[in-house]
């Protein structure tokens, strides 16, 4: 149990009969009347952010986020199929939870599967992945001094925005967080 004046960034608690990550919290002594703590908490599950206040001393139930490495194995039209690579096991996750955190990663590559109690709710993705560019059009020479930038398709399928530079059948880096190209390989 962990009460409210020991919240840091980071740390999950179960509020509610949900799980919340605590993204940021403010410690407020008011001139008149008692203390507060103003937070600011990320649903875990379904991503919704909300802001409330608690009081120091209100106890909460510390959640453990356990993160399996599983392997992405394929998609079969509906569900984004895992396996654990030590005991064999395979899960299916339906594409609508988790089609954003898999629009980057291809087949056989590993990602962490979040779970809580043994309910798996999400999809960690690798922080950066390379990926070949499958279809863009030819960069123009001229004005570059702005970072001009064009569409590219990954062999994901994703869309990225890459520099004028980058031609089909290069390989680039992404940061899966924001969907940014980062360089060319």
């Amino acid at each position: 149990m962990i009460t409210a004046g020991d919240f840091k960034n980071g740390r999950t608690i179960e509020w509610e009969g949900e799980i919340y990550r605590i993204i940021d919290f403010q410690h407020v002594k008011p001139g008149k009347g008692a203390a507060f703590v103003r937070t600011k908490l990320k649903n875990i599950k379904t991503g919704g952010v909300i802001e409330t206040s608690f009081r120091p001393t209100e106890k909460f139930e510390e959640a453990t986020i356990d993160r399996l490495d599983m392997q992405y194995l394929y998609d079969d039209g509906e569900a984004f199929n895992f396996m654990n690579t030590e005991t064999f096991d395979q899960i299916s996750m339906p594409k609508d939870t988790i089609a954003d955190e898999m629009r980057f990663i291809k087949e056989n590559e590993m990602v962490k599967m979040l779970s809580y109690k043994g309910d798996i709710f999400a999809v960690e993705p690798p922080l950066f992945v390379e990926l070949e560019v499958t279809e863009t059009e030819p960069g123009f020479k001229g004005n570059t001094s702005t970072g001009a930038t064009k569409p590219c398709t990954v062999e994901t399928g994703a869309q990225v925005a890459v520099p004028l530079f980058v031609e089909i059948g290069d390989k680039i880096q992404i940061d899966t967080r924001t969907g940014e190209y980062l360089k060319r390989v």
